[in-house]
């Protein structure tokens, strides 16, 4: 039961930021903040009077019922009638919970998405690559920017590790989920006696952090050059224009070599440094929050075994939720890719319910 003081709060505001935007005195600044907070109130207001008005609407139903003079087809009306708004107050009441549950604003962020290979040798790299296209289809479904930052390709054509930015609405909280140990099963081109191999990649996915999210201080960094390996123009490999940086108090490293700029290089790195700098930090918040419960698809970790891509049989399996589509190539296609993410993002929900019950 959510108490009505909250839920008049709520309706309050809804009515103060309206006062206050169609005022000719409020400032420019802060005009665009309160549009953002009046547009999301906006969306549960209906829900949020429904709620306040369900005790009224049940007295006048129950007086109907109690009513010696009301006709048998009045009182089935009525009984009818109160089954509906028992139903409709019970759905309120949920989307109302959803609604005050405390908001991830790194939900709305960009986010930054690394692949790598695991076990499983040429043949995790080749998934790591499948991993990868079926993200950027997905993104072009989505009409949202994929950005290559880094890439290392492996001798079967595969990647050994990408790592990319998408920008758009809500990435991260779409994407947040794939954190994990992704897992294949299949026939490699080059089995010739047809036997199933399973190998891995790995999928971390950060908020793009910005440089107000999180300053970090010069004197924490160590940043080395050297000349970059592997394939390339003259200039890649014969300059120093590779970079790596060393965030001295967590030991977190990154390298950058892709561009033939060591201005370039740096700013790539950057932008990934102070993503996973940005992680860390909001896991250790995170943790301290929910000592007390573990959340079953919520963790991130790295290590976990999330998922099953199952060639043989078609189909791809999420481990955490007990789901199975057997639309494994449409997956792949990014095709039921959102039937998969609506099932994760529905059960985080109930798990952040069940805590607030």
């Amino acid at each position: 039961m959510i108490p009505l003081k909250t839920v008049n709060d709520l309706i309050n505001k809804h009515t103060l930021l309206e006062k206050e935007l169609s005022s000719a005195e409020i400032d420019k600044n802060s005009f665009a903040e309160k549009s953002k907070e009046y547009a999301e109130l906006n969306e549960i207001i209906k829900i949020a009077k429904f709620y306040i008005s369900f005790e009224k609407n049940k007295k006048e139903i129950q007086a109907i019922l109690e009513d010696k003079n009301s006709d048998t087809e009045m009182i089935k009306m009525a009984e009818t009638e109160l089954i509906d708004l028992e139903t409709q107050k019970e759905k309120n009441e949920k989307r109302l919970k959803l609604f005050l549950l405390p908001k991830d604003e790194a939900d709305k962020k960009n986010a930054i998405i690394e692949i790598r290979a695991g076990t499983g040798g040429l043949e995790a790299s080749l998934f790591a690559s499948d991993l990868f296209k079926m993200y950027e289809k997905v993104s072009n479904k989505k009409k949202w920017s994929l950005e290559l930052i880094s890439i290392s390709r492996s001798e079967a054509g595969g990647l050994k590790e990408v790592i990319a930015s998408i920008k758009g609405n809500n990435i991260y909280s779409t994407l947040k989920y794939e954190s994990g140990v992704h897992r294949v099963q299949r026939v490699p081109d080059t089995e010739t006696q047809g036997r199933v191999h399973t190998s891995a990649a790995t999928v971390a996915v950060l908020p793009e952090a910005e440089e107000v999210d999180l300053k970090i201080n010069e004197s924490d960094l160590r940043i080395d050059v050297f000349r970059a390996g592997g394939p390339g123009g003259q200039s890649v490999n014969t300059t120093d224009s590779a970079v790596r940086i060393t965030h001295i108090p967590t030991g977190i490293s990154v390298s950058q070599q892709d561009e033939k700029s060591q201005h370039k290089n740096k700013a790539k790195g950057m932008k990934i440094l102070r993503s996973r700098l940005y992680e860390l930090e909001r896991s250790r918040i995170e943790n301290e929050r929910s000592k007390d419960r573990k959340s079953k698809i919520g963790s991130g970790d790295r290590s976990e075994r999330i998922r099953t891509y199952n060639f043989p049989q078609g189909r791809v399996t999420d481990h955490r939720i007990n789901l199975t589509l057997h639309k494994l190539e449409e997956f792949l296609e990014g095709e039921v890719f959102d039937e998969m993410i609506e099932a994760l993002t529905l059960q985080a929900q109930e798990e952040s319910l069940n805590t607030l019950n």
